[in-house]
């Protein structure tokens, strides 16, 4: 049986002994004037606390490797584009392992969300835990603050219980090292998240222009929906997100606006995505921000999305000339200047056939005439599009210099020897980011979304398909779908015929390279068990076998052209994948030096033979 625990003062505290960091900073130096005592101690004090929590959303989305990318990489659109060596976790059932570098610019970085998302409850967990003793304007100023601090912490449990699974639960601040954490079941852990979410919704305000990269009332109720889809509570889920939809603070933008309004070859979709845009008045969209301006104190790196999502074209020799010649350069300067005009990508990510062209053909038919995949203003962008543009054409005079790409000779022969890397298209409006200190643009500084309102729609169309309420699902697509100028229209009987898989297909339409896809498969993989709704693959799932049959698997085998085909990279990968991938593995670091109690690794990976039936928290 397992045992249930209500958690009271002294209880597990997660702190980075549950990573591979040190723990000396619990031992703060009393002599310092920045020591707690003397800084935590009023509004100003605590809310540096939640400013350094927030910052967390940069480093998420916003670096080399992003650590989100990680979420695209385990899902049905996309996978780890890195050929050059054998250490990318690519057969993941032979290189996703608890031992394994798990936290590395070339292997993977699923380490990141368990060292520093326990680092951000940490965070969290002083505001709650000083809150009540510090010195607050009013009352209301303490309850937005206390609010923030609980949206952060729902985040974070949110992502890392649909990564992991059952996870220790620290809700209070740490006060020395602890070695005895006991992992939580899941299960117990959303109802306390779900209850702060209702206390943040209250208390924490609208967006405003002074506030952009601060959590917002938006934000929380978008957040709280997601955990009523896991509990199953589909109509509150549909109930908070009408709030959001008909509130009149967010808008889908469907005018232009912004510094590229006058282009007239472009479109509203690409000013949503201009970095100068994206927190602007007019822009109405944004739910949640984090913010990356040129010059911002402790920003270095820019967001880095053209070197995560581009393939590496310019790679010497990888793509040919039909007479066999070398036929690209990514060098700056060129006279036809590619990577001044897209980019510099290295394939942190490749996106599978689905995403690229599947997702796209309704009914048989590639539709360019949608926004988000239109190329003749260069929204979207395909390897044909680009010209032949090594400067050694030009100087022995071939004759295919300055002409479009293409991927076979006349006699068949495919002319990208790596097309895994250096062969795929990408959204061009919305990895853009202009870098100016860079001659081999990767993407500089720009302010990101994290939540914004199209997802919102997909999610309340998402509680109407679990509710069997076809057509106001449909309705809810559409309005995603009328926005970026999308032909076909989807009806109830699509609907009631796709299910998820419609839901699933706009969601990789309009939140590519935004959504961490793999925790949001997940959550419906989760559903579908916890429910035993029938799937539109035909099949029901339950709970107790999650990790041997489950929706997310069946999900990716069935629409990647990667995990399901067991591709094989230069270096000898296989991309391969199971069901109990479904959870990735414990780090080893963490089970091993928590010495004073039983952190249970997933079943499916080495070390099950320790586990201990979990604790079930029935706090408040």
């Amino acid at each position: 049986m397992k045992k249930k625990m209500k958690y009271k003062t002294g209880a597990i505290i997660a702190v980075c002994l549950l990573s591979s960091c040190g723990s000396d900073f619990l031992n703060p130096d009393p002599l310092s004037f920045y020591a707690p005592e003397n800084v935590l101690v009023d509004e100003a004090g605590l809310q540096a606390v939640l400013d350094n929590a927030l910052t967390s959303f940069r480093n998420e989305f916003c670096t080399d490797q992003a650590p989100f990318l990680t979420n695209m990489k385990y899902s049905d659109i996309a996978v780890d584009g890195s050929t050059d060596k054998a250490t990318p976790w690519q057969d993941l059932n032979n290189q996703m392992l608890p031992d394994g570098t798990n936290n590395d610019l070339a292997y993977t970085k699923i380490g990141w969300y368990w060292d520093e998302s326990y680092i951000n409850i940490k965070d969290c967990n002083t505001i709650v835990s000083r809150i009540d003793n510090a010195e607050f304007s009013s009352e209301e100023a303490k309850n937005r603050l206390l609010g923030c601090a609980y949206f952060v912490r729902a985040y974070r449990y949110y992502m890392k219980t649909l990564q992991y699974g059952d996870v220790p639960l620290v809700l209070e601040e740490p006060s020395e090292p602890k070695v005895d954490y006991y992992t939580t079941t899941k299960e117990s852990i959303w109802p306390k998240m779900i209850k702060d979410l209702e206390f943040a919704i209250k208390y924490v305000p609208e967006a405003n222009q002074t506030n952009r990269g601060q959590v917002t009332k938006a934000a929380c109720k978008h957040l709280l929906a997601k955990y009523y889809l896991l509990e199953g509570r589909f109509d509150e889920a549909i109930q908070i997100t009408s709030e959001v939809i008909n509130g009149g603070i967010h808008k889908l933008c469907t005018s232009r606006f912004g510094s590229d309004a006058s282009v007239p070859e472009k479109d509203v979709v690409w000013d949503m995505f201009r970095v100068e845009n994206k927190s602007l008045s007019e822009n109405t969209e944004g739910l949640l921000m984090t913010i990356d301006r040129y010059g911002m104190d402790g920003n270095t790196t820019g967001v880095i999305s053209m070197r995560n999502a581009l393939p590496y074209y310019g790679l010497t020799g990888i793509i040919k000339t039909p007479n066999g010649a070398n036929g690209l350069s990514d060098a700056a300067n060129n006279e036809i200047g590619l990577v001044e005009e897209y980019g510099r990508g290295i394939a942190r990510i490749r996106p599978t056939y689905y995403a690229q062209k599947g997702v796209w053909a309704i009914n048989g038919n590639e539709d360019f005439s949608d926004y988000r995949h239109r190329t003749d203003n260069e929204n979207w962008i395909t390897m044909e599009m680009l010209v032949y543009n090594s400067p050694a054409l030009k100087r022995s005079g071939n004759e295919w210099y300055g002409k479009n790409l293409q991927l076979y000779n006349d006699q068949g022969v495919i002319l990208c020897s790596d097309t895994i890397r250096c062969w795929f298209g990408w959204p061009h409006y919305k990895v853009w980011v202009p870098d100016p200190d860079r001659v081999q643009p990767w993407g500089g500084q720009g302010d990101w979304y994290i939540f914004r309102l199209a997802e919102t729609y997909l999610l309340r169309a998402e509680a109407y398909a679990w509710k069997s309420e076809w057509q106001k699902a449909a309705d809810d697509i559409n309005v995603v779908r009328k926005r970026a100028n999308a032909q076909y229209i989807y009806t109830a009987e699509d609907l009631q015929v796709q299910q998820i898989d419609a839901i699933l297909d706009e969601r990789a339409r309009e939140l590519y390279y935004e959504e961490s896809r793999k925790v949001e498969l997940t959550r419906m993989a989760i559903i579908y068990a916890r429910t035993g709704i029938q799937c539109y693959n035909g099949k029901t799932y339950s709970m107790d076998r999650i990790t041997e049959d489950n929706f997310w698997y069946d999900r990716v085998v069935e629409v990647s052209d990667f995990y399901n085909k067991e591709a094989r990279t230069p270096y000898g990968n296989y991309f391969t994948c199971s069901p109990f991938h479904i959870f990735w593995p414990i780090p080893s670091y963490a089970i091993n030096t928590n010495t004073g109690g039983i952190i249970n690794q997933n079943k499916g990976y080495p070390g099950t033979e320790k586990n201990i039936a979990p604790l079930v928290y029935d706090g408040d």
